[in-house]
């Protein structure tokens, strides 16, 4: 009996130690984890996204999520398809699964008559090796016709909002494309580790992210973090795509531009946290073919901000801050500052001098709402100044695929949103509200849209925030969904979106329903 129960117990704790976990970002799977993340009780790192499941509090509130499907008859079908993942190996030293996904959806633009569909299929496949090796996959292939202001979307950028470009022929209702993440993560000791990865990133603990958010097409990165105490380091290196530059020739696709990122969170105590973010992007050339990667930006903790202005200041530098207090056991305030440019003599004169570009961001965020247990909220407020995060081309600018790298609204916005979201046993309910203002081009560039050159402003003073054609932009969500496999998040899910967007010149109204049978945890953005 002692040594069957000595055996137990180094299972047990080996399977403990081996049980890294990359936990794909999906926000409405990480506000299930709040109770566990934003504990008194504890330091957790919640700024820095996705998670790799190396903490023991987070992997077990992880392992209940996974657990409340259907409990099915023993049965290999009854068990796949409720209860486990297509194909699970569990062994002392090593761990893989693997899943087919679907996500199979039909809706009605009511305004614009349109019927949606989405005929998604793809896979997803994980695990670890050893006590330091682990992976994630995942793949999809695509066909959709989309609503009409999506529509609009994709054929102004030629992207498929967050997942790729737009191959085919503009005029081509219907949308086909593939979409495809891998991540390989190594532990090299306690304090380092080292990840390799095409995918996305996010910074911050709201909902959307000033500093760095999963919003564009995955990307090709390297990442180093480092943990010291109660310091956690990053430092990122990125490639980016720009679509919308001339290409310098066939053979070498979309012009390339590189990022390099720093990323630094300090929990001061069991409730303080302070974070500070820099970022240079550069261009892999010019129209000569000339420069590539600048091993000037290799050195990890280097101030980047510094060597940006060693090279002569020809990329595009920003600086952030980001905070965090846990005001009540199950209530927190967090916020964001960014600096892209600006001078301190203009920002207290109040002319509105064009290269002050700065935006925030100011929320809270918690649990058990109202002592109902399991009830998230968010409630936040985001806002950018005209021309932030823009550049003198689209080859410097703060994006990736056309698309933002921090707010899908681009700059010179106002937003304030609310997010609510409740699951009792299989049943998840849903709901969010965003209104926004906004300023968009009324015969010149106000500063909204980031890939159009600063260069291209009108003049020097007079820009304020929602400047320009005043815009109100106002978007309601709700989704009822019922959960067959939470291993990979299958269910079904009725939703209804309201989307209206009013100025002086015109209303773009959008309702519309949609039912499906879906399943993955990827963030996919259409509120905007």
């Amino acid at each position: 009996m002692k040594i069957r129960l000595l055996s137990f117990l180094l299972i047990f704790v080996a399977s403990t130690l081996n049980a890294q976990q990359i936990i794909p970002y999906s926000y409405y799977q990480y506000q299930k984890l709040n109770k566990s993340q934003y504990s008194l009780d504890t330091r957790f790192h919640t700024s820095l996204k996705p998670v790799i499941g190396d903490d023991s509090v987070i992997t077990k509130k992880l392992d209940s999520l996974l657990s409340v499907g259907i409990t099915a008859k023993n049965t290999w079908v009854g068990r796949k398809l409720f209860n486990e993942h297509l194909v699970e190996i569990k062994k002392e030293d090593y761990s893989f699964y693997l899943d087919f996904l679907t996500d199979l959806q039909i809706g009605r633009d009511n305004e614009h008559k349109i019927n949606t569909f989405l005929n998604t299929r793809g896979y997803q496949v994980g695990g670890h090796v050893g006590k330091k090796f682990s992976f994630y996959s995942s793949g999809f292939e695509n066909q959709a016709r989309f609503n009409n202001y999506l529509t609009k979307y994709i054929v102004s950028k030629g992207v498929i909002p967050g997942q790729a470009n737009d191959k085919f022929d503009p005029a081509n209702t219907t949308k086909d494309w593939a979409y495809a993440t891998a991540v390989l993560n190594y532990d090299v000791n306690k304090y380092l580790t080292v990840t390799l990865g095409q995918d996305k990133n996010f910074i911050g603990d709201g909902y959307r992210s000033m500093l760095f958010s999963d919003v564009a097409s995955p990307y090709p990165f390297l990442r180093l973090t480092a943990t010291l105490g109660n310091v956690k380091y990053m430092a990122m290196w990125s490639q980016f795509q720009d679509p919308l530059a001339p290409k310098l020739s066939y053979d070498n696709g979309f012009r390339k531009k590189w990022g390099a990122f720093h990323y630094l969170d300090w929990n001061v105590n069991n409730r303080l946290s302070v974070g500070f973010f820099d970022a240079i992007i550069w261009q892999g050339a010019d129209e000569t073919g000339r420069r590539g990667f600048d091993v000037t930006y290799l050195n990890p903790i280097v101030f980047l901000r510094t060597v940006e202005g060693i090279n002569g200041s020809p990329d595009n530098a920003l600086l952030g801050f980001t905070g965090k207090y846990k005001l009540l056991k199950n209530l927190t305030v967090y916020g964001q500052a960014v600096a892209d440019e600006f001078t301190a003599k203009e920002v207290f004169s109040g002319e509105g001098y064009w290269a002050n570009k700065f935006a925030y961001q100011l929320g809270v965020k918690g649990f058990d709402a109202f002592k109902v247990a399991g009830l998230n909220y968010l409630a936040e407020f985001n806002t950018a100044r005209p021309f932030t995060y823009t550049q003198r081309s689209s080859t410097l600018n703060y994006g990736h695929y056309a698309e933002a790298l921090a707010h899908p609204m681009g700059a010179n916005f106002r937003e304030f949103l609310t997010i609510w979201n409740y699951q009792i046993n299989k049943w998840a309910f849903s709901a969010q509200a965003n209104y926004a203002t906004y300023g968009l081009n009324n015969g010149e560039n106000v500063g909204k849209d980031i890939n159009e050159s600063y260069e291209t402003r009108a003049r020097k003073y007079g820009y304020k925030t929602a400047g320009g054609l005043k815009t109100n932009f106002a978007y309601l969500d709700g989704r009822v969904s019922y959960i067959i496999n939470p291993k990979y998040n299958l269910r079904f899910e009725a939703g209804a979106i309201f989307r209206q967007e009013k100025n002086s010149l015109s209303t773009d109204k959008t309702t519309m329903i949609t039912f499906g049978l879906r399943s993955s945890f990827r963030n996919i953005y259409q509120d905007f």
